[in-house]
């Protein structure tokens, strides 16, 4: 069976599972089955390989759907005003745990029920963003991981240096209408003037910001540096696009965004930190308190280099980068 194949049965599997929450709503009332709510801040279809490592895990530690747990599973498309309805929804249904993933989602999820565990599969700062008091001890109903790491940023500059020598001039895009995008834009500004990088921010608040943001470009900056959230995660062959069009090279902070007319990226293994977050549901499901839980860091990190694009954009990667990558697009 295909790639493709495998990935849109899965979509289908999910679709009915959210389709079947009713069934399974009235099954926990009857008798008493544990329920997931899983709040997916993007699109099913981008997020399904991470939401395929959750269940996954699930599965492997005793979880079956229908049999000893049932899921519901909403989808927000990256759009802000549904995080809180959809957290509402699950509070009300009486979910015993709600998964999600992105920081205004959880930021959401925490407005909605201080009762309710929280478990998120990955956010930014979830300290600075005043989800959790801090990562070793959370408090609260809320834990999960994070899917900062020291150095990230420069790291990043560091490859995207590799492959544009000449780099002088770097556009940062984020939406600064997210907390974490707000200071993972002051982050990347530091860490690229630190390098004696010129910053041009292109701020972003809705998907309709994205393309009037490349306008003030033109030709004035080298390559683009751009911050994922939901917003940008559902936009990403958008900004690839425009970026090509622009003949800007990109680093991006996951590997779908490389495989898809990105240049390159550099980040987490959102599949793992999914996987993770398994884990931390299958200890609730078990009794244990979030608040008891320490928020994990990533792991494992992937190098992505798409050598289609850098051909489009006539660059050449070194030798040293590619045998350095997880995973080589041609």
């Amino acid at each position: 069976m295909s790639a493709k194949m495998k990935r849109r049965e899965f979509i289908t599997l999910l679709g009915g599972a959210a389709v079947a929450w009713p069934l399974a709503a009235r099954a926990q009332q009857a008798g008493k089955l544990p329920t997931i709510g899983f709040l997916g801040s993007s699109t099913l279809s981008e997020a399904s390989p991470w939401v395929s490592a959750f269940v996954e895990r699930l599965r492997e530690l005793g979880w079956t759907e229908g049999r000893n747990v049932a899921m519901a599973f909403r989808w927000a498309g990256g759009r802000a005003e549904q995080y809180s309805e959809i957290a509402s929804e699950f509070v009300g249904l009486k979910v015993d745990v709600i998964v999600t993933f992105g920081t205004p989602a959880a930021l959401a999820t925490k407005q909605a029920t201080a009762v309710v565990p929280i478990v998120i599969a990955l956010a930014g700062d979830p300290v600075g963003a005043g989800l959790v008091a801090s990562l070793a001890r959370p408090g609260g109903n809320i834990t999960g991981l994070s899917s900062q790491s020291p150095d990230l940023t420069g790291k990043r500059l560091a490859l995207l240096r590799e492959v544009v020598p000449n780099l002088r001039r770097l556009a940062i895009m984020a939406n600064v209408a997210s907390p974490t995008g707000l200071l993972e834009m002051g982050e990347s500004q530091a860490a690229a003037r630190a390098l004696g990088l010129e910053v041009i921010p292109l701020e972003i608040r809705t998907a309709k910001d994205i393309a009037p943001a490349f306008e003030p470009l033109k030709g004035l900056a080298d390559a683009l540096y751009v911050i994922l959230d939901p917003i940008a995660n559902t936009n990403r062959i958008r900004i690839n696009t425009l970026a090509l069009g622009a003949r800007l090279p990109t680093m991006l902070g996951n590997r779908d965004a490389a495989r898809e007319a990105g240049l390159m990226s550099y980040g987490p293994n959102n599949a793992d930190l999914f996987r993770r977050a398994g884990d931390y549901v299958d200890k609730i499901l078990r009794g244990a308190k979030p608040g008891d839980i320490p928020v994990e860091q990533p792991t494992k990190f992937d190098l992505v280099v798409n050598l289609t694009t850098a051909k489009a954009l006539g660059l050449q990667i070194p030798n040293k980068l590619l045998a350095l990558a997880d995973e080589v697009i041609e």
